[in-house]
């Protein structure tokens, strides 16, 4: 895999093509590299449900358009985070047109407990996999972000798409689209690596 993949790989959300269609062998293939992925104790705990009805894409996307709103509203971003925010807003208002929503989820339910080790196991074991679909996408001229909006309002969507509330959990929404001609330039980052690395112990 290249740098340049690497390094281009960023949030797609203006650049979607909203008119064209994906197909579900696109899809299947960029998952099959998904579920590459590691996780804890190789147990795979992966399980997408893609969403292309029309009807369900607006039902789903109304419930995210609530919590974003709600997001926005309770908060006062800095000025470097306005351009995210103004994109934000754009790909809620246009969810429901989105071709595909790939909705992913992992078997069980996180710890109640908010035990660390327990919870970087569960969500580590199935955050590579969004990766290696986000890397899949790109690689064949389509994109998406990953979200989590929707969650806010988590088992009123599990009750829609008949998700066992209570045993899968839904970690991440990717509305999915192939993308508009554009530049594939590096996402913005505000510090290099050398500025947020330490050597031998924290701050030194």
């Amino acid at each position: 895999m290249s740098s340049e993949l690497l390094r281009t790989t960023r949030a797609f959300r203006k650049r979607l093509d909203l008119t064209r269609p994906v197909a579900r062998r696109d899809l299947l293939e960029c998952l099959d590299i998904a579920v590459h992925a590691p996780s804890g104790t190789n147990r795979q705990p992966w399980r997408f449900v893609i969403v292309q009805d029309a009807d369900t894409r607006q039902a789903i996307a109304e419930y995210y358009r609530k919590a974003f709103s709600a997001y926005l509203s309770a908060r006062t971003p800095r000025p470097d985070q306005l351009g995210d925010l103004e994109s934000g807003r754009y790909l809620a208002d246009h969810l429901h047109e989105v071709p595909a929503l790939v909705l992913v989820c992992s078997l069980g339910r996180p710890p109640a407990d908010g035990n660390a080790h327990r919870l970087a196991s569960f969500y580590g074991s199935i955050y590579p996999a969004v990766w290696n679909f986000l890397l899949a996408l790109h690689d064949r001229g389509m994109g998406a972000t990953m979200t989590t909006a929707h969650l806010v309002y988590e088992r009123e969507i599990a009750d829609l798409l008949s998700i066992p509330f209570d045993e899968v959990t839904q970690v991440a929404l990717l509305p999915v689209a192939h993308l508009r001609p554009g530049s594939a330039s590096p996402a913005p980052r505000r510090a290099p690596a050398d500025e947020v690395t330490y050597w031998d112990r924290w701050n030194a």
